[in-house]
């Protein structure tokens, strides 16, 4: 069972009395004015998903076109068992880094778990909300199948899906920045954007992540950082976030890098570029981002088309078809065992009751 502790008070007359910092005063009007604009933000955001979906399948079917049956399957043969085998097992430290987005979020919310218990609900909730999409619903549909059961609150149960969201875009966001600044000659060979356009978005996003830093310590300090009535972790849980994000992320992005051919594109442009094909897979809203993160892949990787869509084929069962089938295994039996133990609970109730 899980233990829920009880919140501390989220402020007291001390933290009410303090001044307010110019950031946060502007981080609470910013997030007033998108309250105010809910339903425009949802409209463009719908908007905004289909776009990246329609000129991603554009791209993606007229290079698929071109493809050559022969050439691909001589791609797919020329791909060595050392590089699948490689690949599999960035897979599992990427699910294994995921794991702990759940043990973050579940911290942060003050409630204690076994190991094996957010293991089961973490991987198989990822595996599912990367195969069918909308993460916030599968996602957190599987976990409340799992932590529900054992004492989590379904508004616990989102909370978790929230943070761990957050963990998620902190590492993605904090790869894409570095990559950016820091390789922005090899990442404008791909965006054809300047050198210094790149690194100021670098800088961008960096900031972003500064100024997010520095917002939740201060409502730390005032007392708790909420957005959307979302309790947020404090600068400790942040950074440990963040560090998370970057080690799912760059091993997710390692088990794609191994099975490409030598594309001459360093490690940090890769996982930048991974990143950002992440990115526009979630935000198009596609299951799995399929289609959409195919084709910014392989407009960016470059190289023969047929190898590159090889490896990206490898890639999406061993990341993510395989883990799939799995999570409905794990899921199918963590049931068979809960119903059995409840059977036998109620098939060993009337003995102890006419013995006492």
């Amino acid at each position: 069972m899980l233990d829920d502790k009880k919140n501390r008070p989220i402020v007291n007359a001390a933290s009410e009395a303090r001044p307010q910092t110019k950031i946060a005063r502007y981080g609470e009007r910013l997030l007033a004015a998108i309250r105010r604009n809910r339903l425009a933000l949802h409209r463009l955001g719908l908007a905004t998903s289909l776009i990246i979906v329609s000129i991603s399948l554009f791209f993606f079917i007229r290079i698929v076109l071109t493809v050559s049956p022969q050439q691909l399957e001589y791609a797919f043969a020329a791909t060595g068992l050392d590089q699948i085998a490689l690949a599999f097992a960035l897979s599992a430290l990427s699910y294994l880094a995921l794991t702990g987005y759940d043990g973050l979020a579940l911290r942060h919310l003050r409630v204690k778990a076994p190991y094996r218990l957010t293991a089961l609900a973490s991987f198989t909730s990822y595996a599912v909300s990367f195969t069918l999409g909308f993460p916030l619903i599968t996602g957190g549909a599987v976990r409340y199948w799992i932590y529900g059961p054992a004492g989590l609150s379904a508004g616990k149960v989102a909370s978790l899906t929230a943070i761990a969201g957050i963990t998620f875009w902190l590492g993605m966001g904090l790869i894409v920045g570095i990559g950016f600044l820091f390789e922005a000659q090899a990442v404008g060979e791909i965006n054809h954007f300047h050198a210094l356009a790149n690194q100021l978005i670098g800088l961008g996003v960096i900031g972003a992540l500064i100024a997010y830093f520095v917002w939740v310590g201060v409502r730390r300090w005032r007392g708790r950082p909420t957005i959307f009535n979302l309790a947020l972790p404090g600068p400790v849980l942040t950074l440990g976030q963040m560090i998370l994000g970057v080690v799912d992320v760059c091993s997710a992005a390692g088990a794609l890098y191994v099975l490409l051919p030598h594309s001459g594109l360093a490690f940090l442009t890769f996982c930048a570029l991974y990143s950002f094909a992440c990115m526009l897979g979630i935000a198009s809203n596609a299951p799995g981002g399929i289609g959409v993160f195919e084709a910014t892949m392989l407009k960016g990787v470059g190289g023969p088309t047929e190898s590159v869509l090889a490896s990206l084929l490898l890639f999406r069962a061993i990341y993510y078809l395989i883990p799939f089938i799995l999570a409905m295994a794990l899921l199918g039996a963590h049931e068979a065992a809960r119903r059995w133990r409840s059977l036998r609970e109620a098939m060993e109730a009337p003995g102890d009751s006419d013995e006492n």
